[in-house]
């Protein structure tokens, strides 16, 4: 590419192709790429590059991850958000969930339907240390958990066959009462359990809607009965707004500001 180093700005066609290469030499990169460099290796003015570079973050294009050096930014995370609904969503939903620990310091989860199971995918831990329980690697089962039960309530998964699992005496094992529940959450917009999965343990999950109105992924903030039996509610209404915000930025041409 032709030098800058006249310092004079860029306009038009010229400052399209010269963003245009700034922002694949960032996306291609395998970390941050410093500000020193991409002046360097593009031979562009430090007035030129910063306007450029501002122009693209502005855009969201880029973001900075220090002090002068880039990477992708949120718009990619979001695109690749709205075809792979695992990691990508995890990233793109991790605000939130850093969001929903500060406003009811417990844990907050995000979870989503993998071969008819429940799979975490995202975790951030409350401020409490009573609940602090990583649970991305443990399998639990769909109906004693409010994540799972909102992942059955839209029919994302369907219960295995025979008999449910009885973890607790306060577990649901009748199918009958079972869709009674499920008919509870999709009416009230969230899911609650109460020692159901563990004696003590509680859980209040929302669902998150993709691009084709289909649930994409739970979320949801889990701890001790004893502090969450009498905010159920609150907490619900909570994750239903949080849940309905994200998934408005799940849809097609909505703008990508931020998600709480």
């Amino acid at each position: 590419m032709t030098g800058d180093r006249s310092g004079e700005g860029t306009s038009g066609t010229q400052a399209v192709d010269r963003a245009a290469a700034l922002l694949t030499r960032i996306v291609e990169a395998d970390g941050p790429v410093t500000f020193g460099e991409l002046t360097e290796e593009f031979g562009l003015a430090r007035s030129t590059t910063s306007r450029l570079l501002a122009a693209l973050e502005r855009g969201r294009l880029v973001e900075r991850t220090g002090p002068g050096a880039y990477r992708g930014g949120p718009l990619f995370v979001l695109y690749a958000a709205r075809h792979d609904r695992t990691q990508q969503l995890a990233r793109l939903a991790l605000p939130m969930l850093e969001q929903l620990g500060e406003e009811t310091r417990e844990t907050s989860h995000l979870a989503v339907a993998n071969g008819g199971r429940l799979e975490h995918v995202a975790q951030v831990d409350g401020t409490y240390l009573l609940g602090a329980v990583n649970w991305n690697d443990v399998e639990v089962p769909l109906h004693c958990s409010a994540l799972g039960k909102v992942l059955l309530a839209w029919k994302q998964v369907e219960l295995p066959e025979g008999r449910l699992a009885a973890p607790t005496d306060q577990t649901i094992t009748l199918r009958s009462d079972l869709e009674w529940d499920l008919e509870w959450v999709r009416e009230h917009g969230y899911a609650v359990t109460h020692d159901e999965l563990e004696i003590g343990l509680s859980g209040v999950a929302a669902p998150v809607f993709g691009p084709d109105d289909d649930v994409v992924a739970a979320v949801g903030v889990s701890g001790p009965t004893a502090r969450l039996e009498q905010r159920a509610e609150e907490v619900g209404q909570l994750l239903v707004h949080h849940a309905r915000t994200l998934s408005r930025r799940l849809q097609p041409g909505t703008p990508t500001e931020g998600a709480t």
